[in-house]
């Protein structure tokens, strides 16, 4: 029986992937109770099974916990078997034990994407592994037990029998009947003698105690030779790029938004951890600089510099809500030296501040926000790199790490006319800028957006309305950014670039440049890969193996509509996007390497690109991992997705413009089910300047700017319904609410 065919059966049963195995080494060093020669009784069993359990907790993109599943011992030397969907693709992972104590995966020792098996190394030895039994010897009616976590319960332990074989999808499965319920995923199945004979794989919506379980003989290849990946590999979401960074002793940073998040205590003392830069320092003089946000001014994170790589750099950072400079000379706080401290009022506690070092060989000087703060001629560490420090529990952001001989760390304070001008605007306008002052902004942007918030905070009374005035003029400069690159065509667009500042509107921390350099930086090791004798084609397979093979790059169909699969930087920190990010991404990586003919295609659904070649077309699901596509499958795939018949125009180029308005609209989409109008509000005023003549579009923002109390705003949207008169507007209801606005 096919897996649809049962699924119909069962009355549309859902499943919630389950699949586990099993693997014991005869010759382990723990003393095992299990297997028993007698059969136990449940509450020996239970007890003899805990101690091989573990709970897993998958970590979703934004470090909230995205799911809890089981794994249990395999082996005692620290292998943990567990389901591939527990494991999650790109995910960090908790491990805690049934003693509570949490351990560290070294790497996913083995897996299966068919079976959903997985097995992973711990950074622990002696751990009580079970015995694993002949699944095959297991017959109808027996009796078998489970544990798992059921909806976060830990250890729960449940009962029932073997009720049928069934083969799904070519795979053999044992149906139990036995309450399965999600967290049971990677659970084991076990006779009464404690051998496991399966893993809980599927359960019904329908029927209470239907489940199904993968038979432990369906591990043991697996286990016999396996892929193994070390997590530093598999863990792609926000991995730090290793051409770039090291982090060192220990710590959780992560590339997020376009910034470096750390969380958790390093392994130094004192909760120290480092995150160095691998780019060559240059002689002095240098300057080296960063922004760093505190969640907490109880904390500590900053700069560092003149780093031998492990014990010994000098330090410049915020702790407790005042800067310290510190030499560092050891492993140990009898090695650590506070050169100075001071509490200054050009620190911002709770906000951005801007950490400069100048280092001119015999003498250094440290800034915060453009003032000199420290002076120092101490010279007892010299050479030596570059980077980021936390201590402690701290949790920081840091953003805009800048090193060179002279670094530009936007701290020139503003113009006086412009901040003037801001204000003045701000205060009489609600943040409608005239457009000469718009064009001194643009020149500033940075400063400007800066001057604004900082007038906010220190005038209480008007704080909403400066900080309101910030959002619009970073709106207002964004969408002047996207409108610029289609002024002139809408063709050769630069669609990478596009994209990013489609991100930026909401995160004006994405940094548009480091991306850009990123792409150049993947162009160049993908060009590298090609050979003299390789035509467009060939070169395609390789740049789509280049990016889902070797780096892992994926469809997001575990957190498909997180908005982060919407902005480019998180694509490229996370390797894991929307269908139309990542055929972006392989459209503009084909583009640098000067592959001609690949284009987007925006099939009702699901985007796609295809490959023109002597006007033959190839099409490719960069959603799917590269996956090559005939014209019969993407006919299939669009009545999938629509339920409608399939027209050739379906299959028809996309334009950029039609790509970047596709893009916004999904967030669009996102935005209605949870937002306030004021975030749904910046997606449709980009659409409108990128298509000022759609009278939907028109009509929707006049809505949203009614709802955001911008009815002088509002009131130009309905002036010019009322003038173009367009088909499909009630133009009465149009009037009546303009002249309620009067």
């Amino acid at each position: 029986m096919h897996f649809a065919e049962l699924r119909a059966a069962l009355g549309q049963a859902t499943l919630l992937c389950a699949a586990l195995g099993l693997f014991v080494s005869l010759s382990s060093s723990v003393a095992q109770e299990l297997p028993s020669a007698e059969p136990l009784d449940a509450k020996s069993l239970a007890k003899r099974i805990r101690k091989s359990i573990v709970v897993l907790t998958q970590i979703g993109r934004d470090d909230e916990e995205a799911g809890v599943g089981t794994g249990f011992v395999v082996s005692s030397d620290g292998l943990i078997a567990t389901s591939l969907h527990v494991v999650g693709e790109g995910r960090p992972l908790h491990v805690r034990l049934a003693n509570g104590e949490e351990v560290k995966v070294t790497s996913v020792h083995a897996w299966d994407r068919m079976l959903d098996l997985a097995v992973l190394r711990v950074d622990k030895t002696g751990l009580p592994a079970l015995p694993l039994g002949d699944s095959s010897a297991l017959g109808q009616g027996s009796s078998v037990v489970a544990m798992g976590t059921p909806h976060g319960l830990d250890f729960s332990f449940v009962q029932g029998v073997v009720s049928a074989r069934r083969t799904l999808d070519g795979v053999e499965m044992i149906q139990l009947a036995v309450p399965i319920e999600p967290g049971n995923s990677g659970g084991p199945m076990l006779d009464l003698h404690g051998r496991v004979h399966g893993v809980i794989t599927m359960k019904s919506l329908v029927t209470e105690n239907l489940g199904f379980a993968v038979p432990t003989n369906l591990l043991k290849p697996l286990l016999e030779k396996p892929n193994p990946v070390p997590i530093e590999r598999w863990m792609t979401i926000g991995m730090l790029n290793p051409k770039e960074w090291t982090p060192v002793f220990g710590g959780h940073w992560r590339r997020k938004g376009g910034s470096i998040h750390v969380s958790h205590a390093g392994e130094s003392f004192g909760g120290r951890s480092l995150c160095l830069s691998t780019s060559a320092v240059p002689e002095t003089p240098f300057e080296l600089s960063v922004q760093v946000k505190l969640e907490n001014e109880a904390g500590a994170a900053g700069l560092v510099w003149a780093s031998d790589g492990e014990n010994k750099h000098y330090g410049f950072y915020p702790t407790a809500g005042q800067m310290r400079l510190t030499r560092f000379d050891g492993a140990n706080v009898f090695s650590w030296t506070i050169l100075d401290e001071q509490l200054t009022r050009h620190y911002l506690p709770g906000d951005w501040n801007t950490l400069k070092l100048r280092h001119e060989g015999n003498r250094f000087y440290c800034h915060v926000n453009g003032h000199l703060i420290f002076e120092s001629g101490d010279r007892g560490l010299q050479g030596g790199k570059v980077g980021l420090a936390k201590f402690r529990n701290t949790v920081a952001t840091f953003r805009n790490f800048r090193l060179g001989k002279q670094v530009n760390d936007e701290t020139t304070p503003i113009v006086e006319s412009l901040g003037q001008a801001l204000i003045a605007e701000a205060q009489t306008n609600g943040g409608q800028f005239k457009e000469r002052t718009l064009a001194d902004a643009r020149k500033q942007p940075g400063q400007a957006l800066r001057h604004l918030d900082q007038e906010a905070k220190r005038m209480e009374e008007q704080a909403a309305r400066l900080r309101l005035a910030s959002v619009r003029l970073h709106g207002r400069l964004i969408r002047d950014q996207l409108a610029a690159l289609f002024e002139n065509d809408d063709e050769g667009v630069d669609l990478f670039r596009a994209s990013l500042l489609i991100a930026k509107i909401d995160d004006p921390d994405v940094d548009v440049d480091y991306y850009e350099q990123q792409l150049k930086n993947m162009t160049s090791e993908v060009r590298g890969k090609f050979t003299n004798d390789d035509d467009d084609a060939a070169k395609l397979k390789t740049l789509i193996s280049y990016l889902f093979e070797e780096n892992g790059y994926h469809g997001s169909r575990q957190d498909y509509y997180n908005k982060a699969n919407s902005y480019m930087n998180r694509v490229l920190d996370d390797r894991e996007g929307l269908p139309i990010t990542l055929s972006v991404l392989v459209m503009e990586l084909a583009a640098g390497c000067g592959i001609d003919g690949v284009v987007g295609v925006g099939a009702p659904g699901h985007f796609i690109i295809k490959h023109v070649i002597d006007e033959k077309e190839q099409f490719i699901d960069p959603f799917d991992g590269g996956k090559y596509l005939s014209q019969a499958d993407m006919e299939d795939l669009v009545r999938a997705n629509t339920g409608r018949s399939f027209v050739p125009e379906y299959l028809a180029k996309s334009n950029e413009r039609d790509i970047v308005l596709r893009m916004l609209r999904n967030l669009m989409g996102a935005a209605q089910e949870s937002n306030p109008p004021a975030e749904l509000l910046r997606y449709v005023e980009t659409v409108v300047a990128l298509q000022p003549d759609s009278a939907f579009d028109r009509w929707s923002r006049a809505v949203l700017l009614i709802q955001n109390r911008q009815f002088g705003a509002a009131k130009k949207d309905l002036e010019w319904l009322l003038q173009a008169k367009p088909t499909g507007v009630d133009l009465g209801r149009v009037l009546e609410i303009y002249q309620s606005l009067q």
